[in-house]
Parts: structure tokens; C-alpha cells; sequence
């Protein structure tokens, strides 16, 4: 029992940074129709601008916050230099872009901050709590970074369900033509929509690298557990999104656990496997093909 607990704590805290990734791919595909393959990339190079200026002697706080801005701005710039020229083409264009920017943010990366493994602080401890002498399995680090996602579930929700924004972006994703007829500023909302994505994996690059440490590939693994649970959850839920990561990250613990870490990735293989073949949209998917 003691050490099913253990995996249990573990592959949800861990399922929740998937969740992060998830989450920030859910946004750019609901924003723009494209998966964006250098999010975890993205992530890693602002979580080295946090470090940087954290060992430069910033507070931390302000380091998470300037990592935070540095993917927005990322993601802004990302959508207007790169994606903007080829939004017309097909696309498979943006994707070989995103492809290229996760190759080029990975050299860069080693270029800028050194290619070593560094240790990145965590905001608050990872000691696991106590209570009345009974060990509890988790931490304050594994707490904040559950309630971190959680909380951004909840605001991508209400930004798409229930605020004119987030109505504007998907219309704009789906239908640019008629959105633009109807006075909406797609441009705008396509470079909104990759910001937000971006400062998600900025988000989600915070919380892996305390566990995970910080090197130029760290959140490579990430991301495609991360594109995972999106895929479980049916790309288009930010409820799916977290559901579908946080099964991902409970099954490569538990496979770990018992089982062996080189069988892990086989756990998540079979629970999309498993997934598709009942619900080919995904758990949270729509099930029939929406009307434009």
C-alpha cells in the first residue's frame, strides 16, 4: 500500500506538468487548427531565462514571472515572424516550422547558457509532509503544482465557454474568412492564442524543471507525454486535456513502479491505444463534426 500511495503522488504530480504541455497544445489548436511541435522547447528556453536571471540574483518570484512574460512574448513573436507568412498554405507548412524552431531553440539553448545539467530551485520544499507523525507522501512543490494546473484549467475553460475573447478566437480559428466579415481581428487572435499557449508551457517548463532538472532537452519526454493526454482527451477539452494527462501520468508511474521504467512508455501507448479504439475523437471530443 505504502508503496502504491508513492506512485500514486507521483504520477499525478508528474501528470499534472504533462497536463501544462497538454493544456498549451489544446490552446493552439483551438486558436489556430495547428500543433505546435516546439512547445516544449519554448518551454525549456524561458525556463533558462528564469534560471538566468535567478543565478543573476533576481528574487524568484520575479524569475517565474519574467519567464512567464518571456513566453508570451515567444509565442506572440513565434506566431507573427514564423506562422503568420504560411497561415495560407497548407498546413503541414507551420508544422515543419514548429519542427525547425524546436531544433533551432535546442542549439541556441547550449549556445546561450551552457549545455550542462543544472539544478533549478524549487519554490517550496519537496519534503513530503507530515501530519501528526504520519508521513503524507507529498509535498508543498507537489501541492502548488497540482492547484497551478488546476487553476488554469479552469481559467482556459471560462475563457473559451463563457468570454467574448475566447468566442473570437475560435471563430477566427475556424472560419477566419466569416470571422473577419463579421469585424473580428484574426490576426489578433491568432497571435493571442500562441502567446497564451506558449506562456502554458512556459508555465509547465517551471514546474518540470525543479524534478527534472534543466538541460536543452529536458522537456522533449514532456512533450510527447504531454501530446499524449491532449490526444486522450480529445484536443479540444482543456477539462480532456488534464484528464487525459493526468491518466498518462498515473500509468507511467504505476508501469515504473511495478513493472520497470523501460516498459513506462508502453503504459501511455496502451491507454491511447485503448482510448481511440472506443472513442476515435478522444474522451472529451466532440461527437459529431461541428458545423461552419
Amino acid at each position: 500500500m505504502r508503496a502504491f500511495l508513492i506512485y500514486t503522488v507521483d504520477g499525478v504530480t508528474n501528470g499534472m506538468v504533462y497536463a501544462a504541455v497538454a493544456l498549451a497544445l489544446v490552446m493552439i489548436w483551438r486558436a489556430t487548427r495547428i500543433i505546435n511541435y516546439a512547445q516544449g522547447a519554448m518551454a525549456m528556453f524561458t525556463t533558462y531565462i528564469a534560471f538566468f536571471v535567478i543565478e543573476h540574483g533576481t528574487p524568484f518570484w520575479l524569475g517565474f514571472v519574467i519567464a512567464l512574460a518571456a513566453g508570451l512574448a515567444l509565442g506572440a513573436v513565434t506566431e507573427r515572424v514564423l506562422v503568420r507568412p504560411v497561415e495560407s498554405r497548407p498546413a503541414l507548412s507551420a508544422v515543419i516550422l514548429t519542427l525547425g524552431l524546436l531544433i533551432f531553440l535546442e542549439a541556441l539553448a547550449p549556445m546561450l547558457f551552457g549545455a550542462q545539467v543544472q539544478s533549478f530551485p524549487a519554490p517550496f520544499s519537496r519534503i513530503d509532509l507530515t501530519a501528526g507523525g504520519t508521513q503524507l507522501y507529498f509535498s508543498r512543490f507537489d501541492i502548488f503544482t497540482v492547484g497551478s494546473v488546476l487553476c488554469v484549467m479552469v481559467l482556459l475553460f471560462v475563457l473559451f465557454q463563457r468570454t467574448t475573447i475566447g468566442l473570437r478566437m475560435r471563430a477566427a480559428a475556424f472560419n477566419p474568412e466569416i470571422a473577419r466579415i463579421l469585424g473580428i481581428r484574426v490576426g489578433r487572435m491568432l497571435t493571442l492564442g500562441w502567446a497564451l499557449a506558449a506562456l502554458l508551457g512556459a508555465l509547465a517548463g517551471l514546474l518540470a524543471a525543479p524534478v527534472l532538472f534543466l538541460y536543452p532537452t529536458n522537456m522533449d519526454e514532456v512533450l510527447v507525454f504531454g501530446f499524449t493526454g491532449a490526444i486522450i482527451g480529445g484536443l479540444e477539452s482543456p477539462v480532456g486535456a488534464v484528464v487525459g494527462a493526468l491518466g498518462v501520468g498515473l500509468a507511467l508511474s504505476y508501469v515504473s513502479g511495478f513493472l520497470g521504467s523501460d516498459l513506462a512508455p508502453l503504459g501511455s501507448l496502451l491507454i491511447l491505444m485503448a482510448v481511440l479504439m472506443i472513442r476515435p475523437r478522444g474522451l472529451f471530443g466532440m461527437t459529431r463534426q461541428r458545423q461552419v
